[in-house]
């Protein structure tokens, strides 16, 4: 069953207890519900997250001979207790399975993988984070039986070197996901057989791989125009070089993440969309205004973190006075008066968004008009409920939206 119901029902420990006989013991209730919560039709997805202190392998066990070939999916994300005997089992039992998550389970080693390799032909997602016995083995067994594999997290397997890398891409031609975060013996070779092995993918995350350089990096460019989310933070022998293979080979990335790479500036950039990047805060602004002096139109757009603080950094860094024309702040739910206080010395300003800036308010654009009397400030502002109509008559205009 999807979504709520005995699909996502979970299991306490003096409920595992049930099922270690053949017999399923209920509560005194309907007929009808003992036959539904028995009918392994029913089980195809299940989270055990919320009593993962208490599940053991007995119980994973159970579990997937009831279910059988119904479970679709399975997350097991952080059951310490569960290990590849209880996976072993599962596998045997559920050959259907296509979404499988072993985040944490650190009792998990290559074993578990050559059964998944062997019995489960259909996985797609595979999430082994933090499964710190994990090696190059895991991932040439997972190359073996896994083709159809889309997404897989081996973040903090530090053990997996190229070796494996190159066996997963190369049998798996399918990858969307791949997330290597922590998995500090990866190479530029590594990134090279991802960049001639994976078009398709969209995601790629690797946090604090520490030996990766631009080398590696613009191969990964150049073989993955698909390319919509890259997190490099904490590699810091990254450079400019990598933005420019960004610009000119993956037009649909959306997201960047170099946080902590000291020797990538963006000093020639003139236009940031961060539209909706709702974990960017006021350190992102905090940077532009020190590394960006040619910003010229920076959108913000429902940045929902982002407060008066960041916007008075941006308008006291070197791009405010002579280059900023637009910027966009609609959605931005902490912005008040302040910011456009902290905005009225950048002179080039031609435009700002404000609308659904629920602490902005017409006095504080009266002030800042006074400073740039040439501006365009598209804001709107609720207005008063007004008195029932006389006569029944109608207003034929609408007096919410304000064009200033």
């Amino acid at each position: 069953m999807e979504g709520n119901g005995l699909g996502q029902m979970l299991l306490h420990s003096d409920e595992a207890e049930k099922f270690d006989s053949d017999r399923l013991f209920l509560p005194p209730c309907s007929q009808s519900w003992n036959v539904l919560a028995l009918d392994g039709s029913n089980w195809q997805r299940i989270d055990l997250f919320d009593f993962q202190r208490d599940i053991e392998g007995r119980v994973v066990e159970n579990i997937s001979k009831r279910c059988g070939g119904f479970l679709r999916k399975l997350s097991l994300r952080g059951c310490l207790g569960v290990g590849d005997s209880a996976l072993r089992t599962f596998s045997q039992n559920c050959r259907n399975i296509e979404l499988l998550s072993l985040n944490g389970c650190t009792k998990i080693t290559d074993s578990t993988c050559n059964s998944l390799s062997k019995f489960c032909p259909k996985l797609k997602h595979l999430d082994l984070a933090s499964c710190t016995s994990i090696t190059n083995l895991s991932l040439k067994a997972l190359s073996e039986g896994c083709p159809l594999l889309e997404q897989l997290n081996i973040s903090w397997c530090d053990q997996v070197t190229k070796d494996g890398i190159q066996a997963l891409v190369r049998s798996c031609p399918g990858l969307k996901g791949l997330f290597l975060k922590g998995c500090t013996q990866l190479e530029d070779e590594a990134l090279k057989h991802i960049g001639a092995h994976c078009p398709e993918l969209v995601t790629l995350n690797l946090q604090t791989c520490s030996q990766i350089t631009d080398e590696g990096l613009i191969t990964i460019c150049r073989g993955c125009h698909r390319l919509q989310s890259l997190c490099v933070s904490g590699c810091a022998n990254i450079t400019d070089a990598i933005l420019h293979a960004l610009g000119q080979n993956c037009p649909r990335l959306r997201i960047l993440e170099v946080a902590r790479c000291s020797h990538v500036n963006c000093h020639e950039l003139e236009k940031m969309d961060l539209e909706e990047c709702v974990q960017i805060t006021d350190g992102t602004l905090i940077q532009l205004s020190i590394h960006c002096p040619r910003l010229q139109v920076l959108s913000l757009s429902h940045c929902e973190l982002i407060t008066d603080d960041g916007i008075r950094h941006l308008g006291s860094g070197p791009c405010a006075h002579d280059r900023l024309e637009v910027i966009e702040l609609d959605n931005c739910p902490l912005i008040t008066d302040a910011s456009l206080e902290h905005l009225k010395s950048c002179h080039s300003l031609d435009r700002i968004e404000l609308y659904d800036c629920q602490q902005i308010t017409r006095a504080g654009i009266k002030r800042l008009r006074t400073h740039l009397p040439n501006i365009k400030v598209h804001a709107y502002f609720a207005p008063v409920t007004p008195p029932p109509s006389v006569g029944g008559s109608r207003q034929r205009f609408c007096r919410c939206c304000v064009l200033l």
